[in-house]
Parts: structure tokens; C-alpha cells; sequence
């Protein structure tokens, strides 16, 4: 039985829908990091960190690699940079639309809350 594309775009989403998974993704943006620099990061506990990693992994938008003691994560490909581009594009046109609200709001003298 084979999953509809839109069901498999949802799953994908819901995937990508973590905080630490976000700014994990968004730190590798800059290139393969290994983990205990993405523990120094991210700030949380380490079976925290290596819960979304694997979560990660298993989706198959980071890979991972062990040089020696250490494991290195990377970005499997270009596409999930230009994902969280995108993503920040639409969440700061969201955002002013906002704040261009809240700015008409006040000028009028309404309540803001």
C-alpha cells in the first residue's frame, strides 16, 4: 500500500516540526559539525540531542560519520539549505506583515491586547 504524496509532504513537515531539529538543520547549514560542538549549540542534554539526531538520520536529511570517538553530521543535501531559506523568507514576510498590523493598531489608539 503506498502512501499519498500529500500524506508523505505531512509526515515530512512533521518531522522538520522540533526546535532542537530546526536549529540543529540550521547549524549545519554551515557545514558538518560534530556532535559535541552541536551539544555546546544547541544547549540541551546529550540524550536529548542524540534523540533528534537519529530522527534526523532516519529521515535521511542528515547522515552522520565517525572519525575515530567522534561522530560528524552533515546535511545530506543543498535542498534542505535552501529549505530553511525558504522557511525564513515566509516566517519574516508573516512577521512584518504583523508588525505593520500592530503598528496601524497603535496608531488608531486601539488596544493591543
Amino acid at each position: 500500500m503506498t502512501v499519498p504524496l500529500y500524506q508523505a509532504k505531512a509526515d515530512f513537515f512533521r518531522m522538520l516540526g522540533h526546535p532542537v531539529r530546526i536549529r540543529v538543520l540550521e547549524l549545519l547549514q554551515e557545514g558538518p559539525l560534530p556532535v559535541r560542538d552541536l551539544l555546546a549549540a544547541v544547549e540541551v542534554e546529550p540524550p536529548a540531542l542524540s534523540q533528534q539526531l537519529a530522527v534526523l538520520r532516519r529521515s535521511g536529511i542528515v547522515t552522520s560519520t565517525r572519525d575515530g570517538g567522534t561522530v560528524v553530521y552533515r546535511l545530506a543535501g543543498g535542498d534542505v539549505a535552501q529549505l530553511l531559506q525558504a522557511a525564513r523568507r515566509i516566517l519574516t514576510e508573516v512577521l512584518t506583515g504583523r508588525n505593520e498590523l500592530l503598528v496601524e493598531l497603535r496608531a488608531t489608539g486601539a488596544p493591543t491586547r
